[in-house]
C-alpha cells in the first residue's frame, strides 16, 4: 500500500512541526507549507491526498484557496483548524467552500488523527465507487458495440429460475 500524501498549512511553526512529526510517526508523507503559493506548488508537484490548514494565511482566508482546490480534486480531505471564532455567516460560507472537518485550536492531535483516518477513508470509498461506475460504463459500451456488430436490439434474455430451480415459463 502506498503512502498518503498530506499538506500542512499554517503559518505557525510549531504547528506544522508538530503535525508533520505526529503523521510522520503514522506513516504519512507530510508537506508542510508557510503560504497559499507554497500550497498550489505542492499540489502541482504531488499528489495529496489530505490537506490540514489554517484558516487565514498571510491575511488572506484559505477556504478559497479550498474552492480553488476541490475544482481540480474533488475528492481532497481537507480539514481546517483555527484559533478564530467565526461567525455563523462566516462558517457557513468556509464550510461550503469544500472544507470536510473544521475546529478550533487548541485540538489534540488523537482528534485530528481520527478524523484524518476517518476522512481518508472516506476519499478511498469514493475513488473506488469512480472507478467501478467507470467500468461499468465502459462493460455497458462494450455490450452494445457487441450487440450493434451482431446486428441485433439486444442480447437474449438471462434464463430464470424460481426457488426450486426450475425455468419460468
Amino acid at each position: 500500500m502506498s503512502k498518503e500524501t498530506i499538506l500542512v498549512l499554517d503559518k505557525e511553526f510549531h504547528t506544522q512541526f508538530t503535525l508533520k512529526t505526529v503523521l510522520e510517526g503514522e506513516k504519512y508523507i507530510v508537506l508542510a507549507v508557510d503560504s497559499i503559493k507554497r500550497a498550489f506548488q505542492n499540489f502541482q508537484e504531488f499528489e495529496v491526498s489530505g490537506l490540514i490548514t489554517e484558516y487565514r494565511i498571510d491575511h488572506s482566508e484559505t477556504s478559497e484557496m479550498v474552492r480553488e482546490l476541490k475544482k481540480s480534486f474533488p475528492e481532497l480531505y481537507v480539514m481546517m483548524l483555527t484559533h478564530e471564532n467565526l461567525g455563523e455567516k462566516e462558517y457557513r460560507r468556509t464550510m461550503n467552500s469544500g472544507i470536510d472537518d473544521f475546529f478550533l485550536k487548541p485540538i489534540s492531535v488523537e482528534k485530528i488523527l481520527i478524523h484524518l483516518k476517518k476522512g481518508l477513508r472516506q476519499r478511498k470509498i469514493v475513488i473506488q465507487k469512480k472507478r467501478l461506475e467507470q467500468r461499468l460504463s465502459e462493460i455497458r459500451a462494450n455490450r452494445n458495440v457487441r450487440e450493434a456488430a451482431m446486428g441485433r436490439e439486444s442480447l437474449p434474455p438471462h434464463k430464470s429460475f424460481t426457488t426450486g430451480g426450475r425455468p419460468n415459463c
